[in-house]
C-alpha cells in the first residue's frame, strides 16, 4: 500500500538544532525521525512510500538513498523551488497514487498508533478522508459531531473558528488532530496546485463529503515540534 510522508518543513521552532540539519534528521535514540516515521508505516503495510524534501533536501535524500539500502522502498517528491504546505506538497505528488485508499503521515509524529485500525475504520465508514484525532492539550482542535464527522476547527488562543456548512443543533466536540490520516484518492479530484494546508483543505470539502475522525486516546503519541518534546520523545523510548 501507498503513503506519503511530509518531511519538508524546517523546523524553526527547533531553534539551534534545525541550523545545520532538517527537523526529520533529528536522533530519537539512534535513529532519524525520518527512518522512525517510515518503520512505521512500513510496518503496518505502507511500504510504499513517497517523501517531499524542501529544506536542506540534499541531506533529507542522503538518509532517503540509506534508508533504501536497508530495503525500503521510497520515492521522493521535490519541492526545493517551492514549499508547498501539506496540502499542496500532496496535489503535486498525485501522480504517485493509485486507486487504492492511502496514508499521509508527518515525519515529526511519533506514536504507536495502529495504522492498520485506522484503514479499517476509513474502509468500513467509506468517507473521503478519516483523521486520526486524540484527546491533547494544545489551542488549535478540529470540531466534530456525535458521529465524528469534521464540522469545523477552532483556535482557542485567538478565538477563532471556522464552521464547515450547517453543524446541527448538538454541541460539538473539540479534539485535536494527530497529523495522520486515510485519504480516497478521489480526493485529488477536489484539489489544485498552490501553498495550501490539507486542514484548509479538509474544511473546504467537509459540508459536502463525509470527513470522519478515528479517536485513539490510548498509546502514546509525540509531536517532535520544540527542544522540550524532543526530549521527552528521547526519554519515552529509552
Amino acid at each position: 500500500m501507498k503513503a506519503m510522508i511530509m518531511a519538508a518543513g524546517k523546523g524553526t521552532r527547533l531553534g539551534r538544532i534545525t541550523q545545520t540539519i532538517p527537523k526529520v534528521l533529528v536522533d530519537i535514540n539512534g535513529k532519524s525521525l525520518l527512518q522512525r516515521a517510515v518503520e512505521t508505516c512500513s510496518r503496518f503495510g505502507f511500504d510504499d512510500i513517497i517523501i517531499n524534501v524542501h529544506y536542506l533536501a540534499d541531506q533529507v535524500e542522503e538518509e532517503i538513498q540509506r534508508l533504501r539500502r536497508l530495503g525500503f522502498r521510497l520515492s521522493v517528491s521535490d519541492e526545493r523551488e517551492r514549499l508547498l504546505e501539506n496540502g499542496g506538497g500532496l496535489f503535486k505528488a498525485r501522480d504517485f497514487f493509485d486507486n487504492d485508499p492511502f496514508l499521509v503521515y508527518n515525519a515529526d509524529i511519533v506514536t504507536d498508533l495502529d495504522l492498520s485500525a485506522l484503514l479499517r475504520y476509513h474502509r468500513e465508514k467509506n468517507g473521503l478522508a478519516t483523521l486520526a484525532v486524540r484527546k491533547r492539550e494544545g489551542s488549535r482542535f478540529f470540531l466534530v459531531n456525535g458521529d465524528g464527522m469534521l464540522k469545523g476547527w477552532c483556535n482557542n488562543a485567538t478565538g477563532e473558528k471556522i464552521l464547515a456548512g450547517d453543524p446541527g443543533s448538538a454541541p460539538l466536540t473539540e479534539i485535536g488532530f494527530s497529523s495522520i490520516q486515510i485519504l480516497d484518492p478521489v480526493i485529488f479530484s477536489y484539489m489544485t496546485e498552490g501553498i495550501y494546508t490539507v486542514v484548509d483543505l479538509y474544511l473546504k470539502l467537509a459540508p459536502l463529503h463525509n470527513i470522519f475522525t478515528y479517536r485513539h486516546d490510548s498509546g502514546y503519541w509525540f509531536n517532535v515540534g520544540t527542544p522540550e518534546n524532543l526530549e521527552k520523545v528521547r526519554e519515552y523510548l529509552a
